[in-house]
Order: C-alpha cells, then sequence, then structure tokens
C-alpha cells in the first residue's frame, strides 16, 4: 500500500515514516516547497507522480498565538487548502485522511466532547480547523476526519519536549491545571492512522469523523509531573490557573474526547497517555536527547 502524505517535517508526518516499516507500507511524505497545501496545482502534480493508494493530509498552521494574527495564512493551510485536497482525492477516488482538532470546542461541556457535539471555536486557529472539516464534509470524499488533541512526540516542537528542557535548567516549574485533555502521541496516532488506511474498504462511502486521542485524561499539571517522574529530572511542578498564565489565544479549559466510536467502528483504541508519556521520555533519555 502507498499512503501519501502532505506535510513532510510534522510530528504526525515524521511518525508515519518512522512507523511505516513496521507496517509493510510505503509512506512518501512530501512538503513544501514543492509541495503544498495552498497551492493545488503542487497537490496534482504530487497525485499524478506517486499515484497514491490513500492520502493523509499531515499539514497544518498549528501555532495556535501566531495564528491570532496571521488569519490569512492559517485560513489558507487550515481551511481553503483541505478542501482543495478532499475535491482531487475525490476526482481521483483516494480516500483520504485528514487530521483536526479539539479547538474546535469552546470547552464548555462537562463530559468528553463526541463527535456529534456541537462545534464552536473561540480561536482563529479553531475556526479555521472548523472550517476546514466543513469544506470536506461539503465536497463528501470518502473520507476521515480524525479530530485528535495535546499532540506530542519525541521529535518537533511540543509540551514534552520543553518540559524536558525546562526541566534540565530550572528547579521550579508553574504549570496549568484547570485545563483538562487526553495527551496523544503522534507515535500512536500514525499507527491508528495506519490501521485505518488498511482498513479503507471498511469506511462509509462518505466522510465521517472520529475523536482519536491517547486513552484517559490528565491536566498540564498532571501531564507534566509524568514526564518528569519517567525523566532524571525532579523539578517542583506548582499548579497554576488559565488567567496566571494568558495566552493570545483562548484554550478550551476541556479537550477531552470521546473515542468510543473509533473503538466501536474500527477496534482501535490508544494506549494510555501515561503509558506512552513514560515511553516518549524513556525514547528520549536512552537517545542522549533529554
Amino acid at each position: 500500500m502507498t499512503i501519501l502524505v502532505i506535510g513532510r517535517s510534522g510530528q504526525v508526518a515524521t511518525a508515519l515514516q518512522e512507523r511505516a516499516r513496521f507496517a509493510n507500507t510505503c509512506v512518501l511524505a512530501v512538503g513544501r516547497p514543492q509541495v503544498d497545501v495552498t497551492r493545488p496545482e503542487t497537490l496534482a502534480a504530487a497525485f499524478a507522480a506517486h499515484a497514491p493508494e490513500v492520502v493523509v493530509n499531515a499539514s497544518a498552521y498549528t501555532a495556535v498565538d501566531a495564528a491570532e494574527s496571521d488569519e490569512p495564512a492559517a485560513y489558507a493551510a487550515n481551511t481553503d487548502g483541505p478542501s482543495a485536497l478532499a475535491e482531487l482525492c475525490a476526482r481521483a477516488d483516494i480516500p483520504f485522511i485528514h487530521l483536526s482538532t479539539d479547538y474546535v470546542f469552546d470547552g464548555t461541556l462537562d463530559r468528553p466532547y463526541r463527535e456529534d457535539d456541537e462545534i464552536n471555536p473561540t480561536s482563529v486557529y479553531g475556526r479555521t480547523k472548523a472550517l476546514g472539516e466543513a469544506g470536506i464534509l461539503e465536497v463528501g470524499a470518502k473520507a476521515l476526519i480524525l479530530r485528535t488533541a495535546w499532540v506530542y512526540a519525541p521529535f518537533g516542537k511540543n509540551f514534552l519536549r520543553t518540559m524536558l528542557r525546562v526541566g534540565a535548567e530550572r528547579d521550579q516549574l508553574r504549570v496549568v491545571a484547570d485545563q483538562r485533555g487526553c495527551p496523544t502521541s503522534a507515535i500512536d496516532i500514525a499507527d491508528a492512522v495506519l490501521r485505518l488506511a488498511r482498513m479503507r474498504d471498511q469506511w462509509p462511502n462518505r466522510t465521517e469523523i472520529l475523536h482519536l486521542a491517547g486513552s484517559g485524561e490528565a491536566t498540564w499539571h498532571d501531564f507534566a509531573e509524568a514526564i518528569f517522574a519517567a525523566s532524571p529530572y525532579s523539578p517542583a511542578v506548582e499548579a497554576i490557573t488559565t488567567a496566571d498564565y494568558p495566552t493570545p489565544a483562548a484554550r478550551p479549559a476541556n479537550s477531552r474526547l470521546d473515542c468510543g466510536k473509533l473503538a466501536r467502528e474500527y477496534g482501535i483504541v490508544l494506549p494510555d497517555w501515561r503509558e506512552s508519556t513514560c515511553a516518549t521520555v524513556r525514547r528520549l533519555v536512552e537517545e542522549g536527547r533529554a
């Protein structure tokens, strides 16, 4: 099976390339400047050159705070690009997987969000991702929109690696403890995406939204403490509120995703977030990168 991944250097794209060798799958990851999700003509050329059996969109404008002052770039990458990609996949009859986010919700619900819960994004990033979902749904391609949350990996820029870097430098840290979510390993996402790609004949002939996140839940403070418990560092981690750490973009207080639909329809359940966090930290320590 040949999977064309749009986006070459992001966390999930990198994980897909790494995990493909364990799944008897050819993953071809392409990215800028040659292939750009905001330039449909480059996407069409990539389709023609590689003849993929599945296309995965792992590209996005993910700088949540920067998006507040850079709306055109966020819309181009998160809204217009995915819609164009879905249209190309529909015309070529190629199954399509698109990665989305918990930020499409406002975080006010008192339980984990299900796929059919009302969306209400409160940031530019969230709005552009929600509109990207809407564009794919409108095209009606054979596609899976996978909403995930709190993504981390042994590579790239993410909370886990930031904690390890800062924890090596300081004796005390302050971490938000009133936002709840599902820390999710990009490695686990990649394994699930590869499984779903192999199961493409079981997808409905339309676009379906699924939630894909690590099992269990945590606050950022919980996440930080789990990271340090598996690491050589032991800074004191002070719990603070969102109000103590203002950011340009609003963060959902509740980012928990109910992944029951994915388990029922495809038999996929991601590992507990603590297990995957520990495995990621151990890998970084063993590789001398922590």
